[in-house]
């Protein structure tokens, strides 16, 4: 980040008003990235989401075996899981969040799709949402993502050291043979992640979701 920073201004790496406007504007990168976990916000969605899954649908169905094999995954000492979806619907992060929480292995960090209110966003971030910081929104080379790139790819090797849970949603556009931008975007994170050291290795779990009837 350090160097993101002054490669984007390389007369002010000891000048002491760039460094606090740069810690403000990495802080504010970080801000829309991510926001600290609300536990109350969390135990109330953790009591009111099985309602309203009863109220959608019959019953929600869980492949116990494959459950087995992902909780004796989540014990193995210092490699984090990321869980790699293909979306369904809206309500796939919440009900992926819900069932990973209820099983022990703790509140993941889900990718959000960046099309959402600023209400919603910030809800969703203290539940544990994550989002593209808007300055790369415009742009998708290695070269031009500067520093709010250098922020994600730090933010994303901070989660995966901590062991934390990773949601990652592979959006594909329509009639495309391609990941959606996003989603390369996050999966790249977590490959510079391994190419870095920053993790021994990552347990990859591949999820399906299915409805009967879309919500």
């Amino acid at each position: 980040v350090q160097d993101a920073a002054s490669g984007q201004d390389p007369g002010s790496r000891g000048d002491e008003g760039s460094r606090r406007r740069w810690k403000e504007e990495i802080c504010r990168i970080l801000r829309e990235i991510q926001a600290p976990l609300a536990p109350l916000l969390l135990r109330l969605c953790h009591w009111l989401l099985p309602k309203l899954l009863t109220h959608l649908f019959l019953g929600v169905q869980l492949h116990r075996g494959q459950l087995e094999m992902v909780l004796r995954a989540a014990r193995t000492p210092e490699v984090p899981l990321v869980f790699l979806c293909s979306p369904q619907s809206r309500l796939d992060g919440l009900l992926l969040s819900f069932v990973l929480l209820s099983q022990g292995i703790g509140v993941p960090r889900v990718t959000v799709a960046a099309r959402t209110s600023p209400r919603l966003r910030s809800l969703l971030q203290r539940l544990g949402g994550i989002f593209l910081p808007s300055g790369m929104a415009r742009t998708w080379s290695d070269r031009d993502e500067g520093l709010p790139g250098a922020v994600l790819d730090a933010y994303v090797q901070e989660v995966l050291r901590s062991r934390q849970p990773l949601v990652l949603f592979l959006e594909e556009p329509p009639a495309s043979l391609r990941l959606a931008d996003p989603a390369q975007r996050w999966l790249l994170r977590v490959l510079r992640a391994l190419r870095d050291g920053a993790v021994p290795d990552v347990l990859l779990v591949p999820v399906g979701i299915a409805y009967d009837v879309a919500p």
